[in-house]
């Protein structure tokens, strides 16, 4: 069993509350979205990684932790931005970095994704599991690095 935390500060949704198909229907897989809270000092709100392991994919609006048993945990960070081709995010670590659950992956500014018009909730998904597999979800705001569900 793994635990997966929650990579960002916001409201724990389902993933059904997301305005995107793919992941609405849990094409990618199952698991919780996050609306993410914007800092009371106005500076970025930083991702941390949701598992221990291995950075698999890092881009500047998503990446993929892969645990050592496998399992492949996706932070996407707002919908549509990669649109923005990495304008207002920065990159914390690199690819094939190893960390820990809590360490820092991407720094961005909620609300200036929202200022572009685009939604900012952050999808949780682990990569290529069955529909439904994430479930009972409990609406509630959570603090990076709260737990938000076991694989």
């Amino acid at each position: 069993m793994t635990d997966v935390q929650a990579p960002v500060a916001g409201r724990l949704l389902p993933l059904s509350a997301v305005p995107d198909q793919v992941f609405a229907a849990e094409m990618v897989g199952s698991g919780v979205a996050i609306e993410p809270a914007v800092p009371d000092d106005g500076a970025d709100a930083v991702v941390v990684s949701p598992v221990a392991g291995t950075v698999l994919k890092l881009h500047p609006h998503a990446a993929i932790v892969l645990t050592d048993r496998g399992v492949g945990v996706l932070v996407h960070v707002g919908i549509d931005t990669v649109g923005l081709e990495g304008e207002g995010f920065t990159r914390l670590v690199a690819e094939k970095a190893k960390v820990e659950a809590g360490d820092p992956l991407i720094a961005f500014s909620p609300a200036g994704i929202r200022d572009r018009g685009l939604s900012a909730i952050c999808p949780v998904v682990v990569m290529d599991s069955q529909p439904g597999s994430i479930a009972n979800l409990e609406e509630r705001d959570v603090a990076a690095g709260d737990w938000i569900f076991t694989v």
